[in-house]
């Protein structure tokens, strides 16, 4: 059974109960904690939970059968939100959630790979039917790719002599283990520093965000919400780390806006139209209290907006 706190939790509540309308979907819905939550508190709502996981849906659906019809699940990737609402029967959702990351069961299980703190396959798939692993990636991603991807993912400034021993060292052996690749890691990047991140850290992240195609899922399902939430509705989305909230941070702003036209213009020519208003203009963060029960929570940011237009499906029902 997954055991996982949810982050956010009452703020993230506060945010979406008092949607108006009663149709909810946890597009990332892991654990279920957030859609135990919502059912409760919400006695008219019907929440349809989405993951990539087999393991999350079936686990999750198991805690919330108390909720007989009022909850169902789909197994798919967040990407496919519109699709997935579809299936639902609906035609938009009221509200949408979205909490972005690798949940903490999947972490603590070593058979998937996910953490340098377990010895256990290079895997790193949410969803373990299908992709390419962290394995072969590290086995067949050119030096260059494999620098590309340290940096830009994990930030990892030794990303080139990372890579470079990554492709030497595949010369005589196939990478296979997680313990295999953090031993590198620690020799090259180091000993973190007492309040440092442990060497692993930056690298792992990097890995799962490629396997995942994590950060290009979270622009599509950004992009599928504003025309598949209906107009009144909400979105809220915890993101974990600065690139993701970055995306979001950036997304909000610019649906949020009325003009794009450069400054100086007399007049607006671009016809911009403004499809949401922010609820958040600064992130909200977890408490002192929380972050002491659940470390997890302290890079843990959640923005929110509610959609007053449909810019592309009115589009849509034009032509």
């Amino acid at each position: 059974m997954f055991n996982h706190q949810p982050v956010l939790l009452n703020e993230t509540m506060e945010i979406l109960v008092n949607t108006p309308g009663s149709r909810f979907v946890d597009a990332t819905l892991g654990a279920g904690g957030h859609a135990e939550a919502l059912l409760t508190r919400r006695p008219d709502a019907h929440l349809l939970g989405l993951d990539r996981d087999i393991n999350a849906i079936q686990n999750a659906s198991e805690r919330l059968r108390q909720f007989g019809n009022r909850f169902k699940a789909l197994h798919t990737n967040f990407s496919n939100l519109c699709e997935a609402i579809r299936q639902a029967g609906w035609n938009f959702a009221d509200a949408i959630l979205l909490d972005i990351g690798v949940s903490s069961p999947q972490i603590d299980d070593p058979n998937r790979g996910f953490s340098f703190r377990f010895d256990g396959p290079l895997d790193m798939r949410m969803n373990q039917e299908e992709g390419t692993t962290a394995a072969d990636i590290l086995n067949n991603a050119s030096e260059k790719e494999l620098a590309d991807i340290f940096y830009k993912y994990g930030e990892e400034l030794k990303s080139r002599k990372i890579a470079a021993e990554v492709v030497r060292r595949r010369q005589t052996a196939p990478w296979k283990t997680t313990s295999e690749f953090n031993e590198l890691l620690e020799r090259i990047v180091g000993r973190a520093h007492q309040h440092g991140l442990p060497p692993a850290t930056r690298c792992f992240q990097a890995l799962r965000i490629a396997v995942n195609n994590e950060l290009e899922e979270l622009k599509s399902a950004l992009a599928q919400a504003i025309d598949c939430i209906a107009i009144g509705g909400r979105i809220a989305v915890i993101s974990f780390h600065s690139l993701e909230d970055r995306i979001v941070k950036n997304f909000l702003k610019e649906q949020a806006a009325t003009c794009t036209c450069p400054p100086g213009m007399p007049i607006c020519t671009c016809n911009k139209i403004q499809t949401i208003d922010i609820i958040t203009r600064k992130p909200i963060t977890a408490t002192e209290e929380e972050i002491k029960e659940n470390p997890r929570a302290a890079s843990a940011k959640l923005r929110a907006a509610t959609i007053i237009n449909h810019s592309i499906q009115e589009e849509r029902e034009r032509q």
